[in-house]
């Protein structure tokens, strides 16, 4: 060890310390999905730029990603089937495996040596080790998989749609052979979900009739509890043009914001009892409702035809303060960690919008193509993302 070290600290002597030019920190860095370029925009938020592009990753028409704890490193989920490790400091694809059919979604655990992703074909969950993506585990269940997320101890969650089944997945005793506990009667075609930021609670959406899932992952089996069952029962159904992002629901003050499916409507839920404690009239179809990260505002996208539109919610008033609109096809929003800034995708413009997140005026623009997902690093180090 002494030898080594000595000779580490010869090749120090005559290479010198790095410049400070030749490195870079990851904690301001993001990625930008290019969907039908199927590519990754690298971009510095200091800098409100684009700093490379990632090349070379599949179809990224439904993508999502998630980061290893160093923030160095992205797993990619694209909709090919494609699993997909990036290097943000080289911009380059460290390693790409094409694992199923369809996959819509997945997770890293929490010590970061397991990536899991979702499928629709063939199903099921299968997971991988992060560091060399060797499968590790492949676990069938019969049914199309939506809204996997990390639960800590080395953990997943994970909804099927034919079934109403959620299946708890712990990896930490063999990580080749979880340990399995599967909970029956969820709701009709769970179609997407959420991990609320302490772990504690998994939100299930329902597609197949009305009302939404809760389940206690705290206790010991997990308890499901079914509410808001009559919510838009009295109203008549409209088409859903687009299906509302369950990871974009948001907890704010106590307090659940939910967008309805089918409604042009944000729901408001006490966290403690479940039970709705108010409604706020949108302009469209909402997507995704996002909590500026301080929890005052809660800022919506929409569904076609009002996709050129976002709006923003008083948490205290659940009133709209005001309706922006940034341009055609604004696909997904992204906050600075401290929020400060809020970054929007303009799909059909080609560019992502930059606006300061009180005053909302404009501070920036990138050209991007087609963008849609937006992801900081600071998911790293956020649970159930």
């Amino acid at each position: 060890m002494r030898a080594l070290a000595a000779a580490a600290l010869a090749v120090l002597m005559l290479t010198g310390p790095a410049m400070a030019d030749d490195l870079r920190g990851t904690g301001d860095l993001g990625l930008i999905v290019e969907r039908e370029a199927g590519s990754l925009l690298v971009v510095d938020r200091s800098e409100r730029a684009a700093i490379g592009r990632i090349e070379g990753l599949g179809d990224l028409s439904h993508a999502s990603l998630v980061y290893s704890p160093d923030e160095r490193f992205a797993f990619v989920f694209g909709r090919d089937g494609g699993l997909s490790k990036v290097d943000l400091l080289t911009q380059s694809v460290v390693n790409r495996v094409i694992q199923g059919g369809n996959s819509i979604g997945g997770a890293i655990s929490d010590d970061g040596r397991l990536v899991a992703v979702s499928n629709y074909e063939p199903g099921g969950v299968k997971v991988f080790d992060a560091d060399t993506l060797a499968l590790v585990a492949d676990i069938p269940m019969g049914s199309k998989t939506v809204g996997i997320a990390d639960v800590p101890g080395s953990r997943f969650v994970v909804a099927t749609w034919d079934t109403g089944e959620v299946w708890l997945l712990d990896h930490s005793a063999d990580p080749a052979n979880p340990e399995i506990t599967r909970l029956e009667g969820i709701g009709a075609n769970p179609y997407d979900a959420l991990l609320t930021g302490d772990g504690r609670t998994y939100i299930v959406g329902l597609f197949g009739e009305k009302g939404l899932t809760a389940v206690d992952l705290w206790q010991d089996p997990p308890q499901a509890t079914r509410f808001l069952p009559d919510y838009g029962r009295d109203q008549p159904d409209m088409p859903v043009y687009k299906m509302p992002h369950l990871q974009g629901w948001t907890l704010a003050d106590g307090v659940y914001a939910l967008p309805a499916v089918g409604l042009h409507q944000l729901l408001w839920v006490d966290a403690a009892t479940l039970a709705e404690t108010g409604r706020t009239e949108l302009a469209g179809q909402p997507v995704f409702a996002l909590a500026r990260p301080d929890k005052r505002e809660v800022w919506v996208n929409f569904a076609p035809p009002d996709n050129d539109k976002v709006q923003i919610i008083d948490v205290m008033t659940r009133k709209v303060t005001r309706t922006l609109t940034p341009g055609k096809g604004v696909l997904h929003m992204e906050f600075a960690p401290r929020g400060r800034e809020v970054w929007l995708s303009v799909r059909d413009e080609n560019r992502v919008e930059i606006r300061d997140a009180r005053s909302h005026e404009v501070l920036a623009e990138i050209e991007a193509r087609a963008p849609s997902g937006i992801f900081f690093t600071d998911r790293a180090h956020r649970m159930g993302l």
